[in-house]
Parts: C-alpha cells; structure tokens; sequence
C-alpha cells in the first residue's frame, strides 16, 4: 500500500552509486525480483528494447535517466563541456529509436534536450548536474501525475467496485502508483473495497505477471483472465468499469494501448461497461490527428511462437506480432488525466 499519495508501493527504480539507472527486471516477474544496474546508455536502450523496464511514461523516465548518466559519468572523468554536450545529444537520438509508439519517450527527451539547449557557457560538472535535476524533475512530476489521476478517478469507484484491466499500466509502468491502477490504489488508502480483473495480456502476460503481482503485493483481490475470456466476463454484469493505459492519445481522443485493448473495448461497448483511459498529460499528442497516424512497433515473431523458450506453434508458420492496437475514441467513455476526467473530444483542454 502506498506510503504517500505519490509513492509507489515497492520500489522498482533508482539511481546507481556510478550514476547507472537501477531497475527492477520486469521479465522476472514473478518468479524472480532480481534488480538490473544499467551502466551506459546502450545498456538503457537495449534494457527498454528488451522490456526489462517497459511502460509508457517509465521507458520517458529512464531514458532521461540514462541521458544524464552519460553525462554525469563522462564529467567525472573529466570531458570537456562540449564532449558532454555531444555525448548527451547522441545518446538522446540513440534512446528517442528504443520504441516508437509511446509518445513519452521523445517528450523526456525534448525536455532533457531543453536542457541542452540552454546550456551554453557552464561547465562540465554544471551541465552534467543540470541533466540529473531535469531527469529527477520528471520523476518527481510523473509520481504527482499519477497520484492526481488515482484522485481524479477515484469518483469513478463505489465501495465495492470491479475494475477490469489490460495489460500493465500500475507502478511497474511509471514513477508512481500508476496510471489505470492509480484509481484503485487510491480506492483502498480511502478504505474502499475494490478488486481487480486483469487479462492476462497475451503474448508477454504483462496482465497475469505483472499486474497480478502488483495487486497481490499490495493486498488488492486480484481475478487473472485469459483475454479471449474478457467479452464473457463482462457479460456477467458485476464489473464497474473498465480502465486501460495509454501510450499515445490523438488529437482526436484515439487511444494506442497494449494489443488486446481494442477487442476489450468492443466488448465493453456490447457489454454496457464504460471504459476509460488513464493517461497523464503527456501521453496526449496533439501533433498527431488520428490513430490512423501512429506507429504501431511490430515486436519479433518468437514473442509469439514461443513461451519461457518453448515453440508453441511451426516455426513455419508466419506470424503478425504488433506491440499496440488503436481504440477509436467512440469507444471510449472518457480519458482520466492529471488534470480532470474529459471526453475524448475534450482532451485539447488539458494538453500539456
């Protein structure tokens, strides 16, 4: 249970004696906490290729960790204020390619860039620490957003409530309690009771790994379902609501989420359940008018033939693996910021 309103319940992230990026391997769980120290930047783009830290607004995070662990630890050796400045840009371009559907990713970086822009004329050491503030800086505002949406759709919540979930998108996923489990971590500091149906998130089991353990750890009754069980269950008539995360909300309220999310929303809508995004701010990105614009990251096809090193199905067999779907935003009751709860079509109010 979170110690404060903006505190994670456990501890997943953190800075390394050496100025690396230390954080707990998701891929682990939940057999094994075994902790990773990230010690240059291509340990940081490959740990997020890898999904050993994965979430949208946690891979903005490390990579702007990751920037200011190059910086920081090329001024202790000694580099000149330029060999800092242009290892920082180049390790910002190398981390920017790690993923290309969450739109946090290049809004850390934009801002670690900010940095660098403004920093003519300091030292070395004077850059290299203004890096860490910065990185620290969106740490300390993601732990804030995240405690605002829980409080903001915490409204949403009876005594009692159901809250079936995708995916992943509670602490492991951020620098606080989390975007869509932010509303049902805050239901139980206010003494609510609240359980939680988490599909299973096939083909990584983001749902039935991670979730779940979250849910366990912090004492939250927890269902796991196989996600071709979602339309079935909602059907059942018991569950509250439906709240998903977000790694990139168009301009006009279309939501790309963890695949599988787009099917859960379809059933939803059949089902009469409302379903809604939790997403801070800086998931929304005005700049791109439609879903039909976003990436989508195509991941390897052994995510899907294989499990735990197992062949699942003929190696001959082709295989589409995309990261993401699209939600249109018809489908979506409303979109939990840290700013408020606004409709789909509302969302240019709370851009940041």
């Amino acid at each position: 249970m979170p110690t404060s309103p903006t505190d994670s319940p456990f501890a997943h992230l953190g800075w390394t004696p050496t100025h690396g990026v230390r954080a707990l391997d998701q891929t682990r769980l939940p057999a094994d906490e075994v902790w990773c120290d990230l010690e240059s930047v291509e340990a940081v783009a490959q740990a997020i290729c890898l999904l050993v830290v994965r979430g949208a607004p946690l891979i903005g995070l490390v990579a702007a960790m990751g920037v200011a662990g190059e910086a920081l630890r090329l001024a202790a050796a000694g580099a000149t204020p330029s060999t800092v400045h242009a290892a920082a840009v180049a390790a910002a371009d190398r981390l920017v390619a790690t993923r290309p559907t969450a739109v946090n990713l290049p809004w850390a970086l934009a801002c670690m860039h900010r940095v660098l822009d403004a920093s003519a004329g300091i030292s070395a050491d004077q850059l290299a620490d203004a890096l860490r503030a910065e990185a620290q800086r969106l740490w300390d505002d993601d732990r804030r957003m995240c405690a605002a949406i829980g409080r903001h759709g915490l409204a949403l919540l009876p005594d009692g409530a159901v809250v079936h979930t995708h995916c992943n998108a509670g602490a492991l996923a951020t620098g606080g309690i989390g975007t869509a489990l932010a509303p049902v971590y805050a239901a139980q500091s206010a003494g609510l009771r609240i359980r939680v149906i988490a599909d299973e998130t096939r083909p990584l089991l983001q749902g039935s790994r991670l979730t779940a353990w979250e849910m366990v750890r912090a004492g939250i009754p927890v269902e796991v379902i196989a996600d071709s069980m979602a339309a079935s269950r909602l059907q059942r008539g018991d569950v509250t609501c439906v709240i998903v995360g977000a790694d990139r909300i168009a301009a006009n309220g279309d939501v790309a989420n963890k695949i599988g999310t787009l099917g859960l929303a379809l059933a939803a809508r059949a089902a009469g359940v409302p379903l809604y995004v939790a997403a801070p701010t800086s998931t929304l990105d005005l700049a791109t008018p439609s879903g039909a614009e976003i990436v989508i990251e195509a991941r390897h096809a052994d995510e899907l033939r294989q499990l735990a090193g197992r062949l699942l199905t003929p190696a001959q067999a082709d295989v589409w693996n995309p990261a993401f779907d699209i939600t249109p935003a018809a489908l979506i009751t409303g979109i939990i910021t840290d700013r408020g709860i606004v409709a789909p079509s509302g969302i240019h109010a709370f851009a940041a």
